[in-house]
């Protein structure tokens, strides 16, 4: 499941349209300042619809709830809460993870999101630029 909060939004998200456009963004990084581009690089559908939560929940029920992995780009509320240690907030789809995560029997839960390689309590496993092969 893709999708996943922008947490380095803090200074705004800019409009390519505005006359000022190009003045805001110099600036913005003159200052080291966090935004995003509307459209380039943020959208409003970063986070999964309702319909695609309640199609993972199909699919799961389909499953039994037990499946070998969890792929998905964020992770649960839980997972985040102790990987970032409060800079991230909770979000629907954090929230929806912390369900999956509780409801389902895994083995693994692989994630990317937050840009580092490291395992957290065994079995979430955040890659960014480590790659592995799963067995199936």
């Amino acid at each position: 499941m893709g999708g996943a909060s922008s947490h380095d939004i803090q200074d705004g998200i800019l409009e390519p349209t505005d006359p000022l456009f190009k003045k805001k963004c110099r600036q913005l990084d003159a200052r080291g300042a966090m935004y995003r581009i509307n459209h380039l690089s943020w959208w409003k559908e970063e986070l999964p619809s309702e319909d695609e939560y309640q199609t993972a929940r199909v699919n799961l029920d389909r499953a039994g709830w037990e499946v070998d992995y969890i792929i998905t780009h964020c992770c649960s509320t839980s997972v985040q809460d102790e990987l970032s240690r409060g800079f991230c907030q909770a979000d629907t789809l954090t929230d929806f993870l912390d369900e999956v995560t509780r409801r389902c029997k895994f083995k693994y839960h692989f994630f990317g999101h937050y840009h580092m390689d490291r395992i957290i309590q065994k079995k979430y496993v955040l890659l960014y630029e480590q790659i592995i092969r799963l067995k199936l």
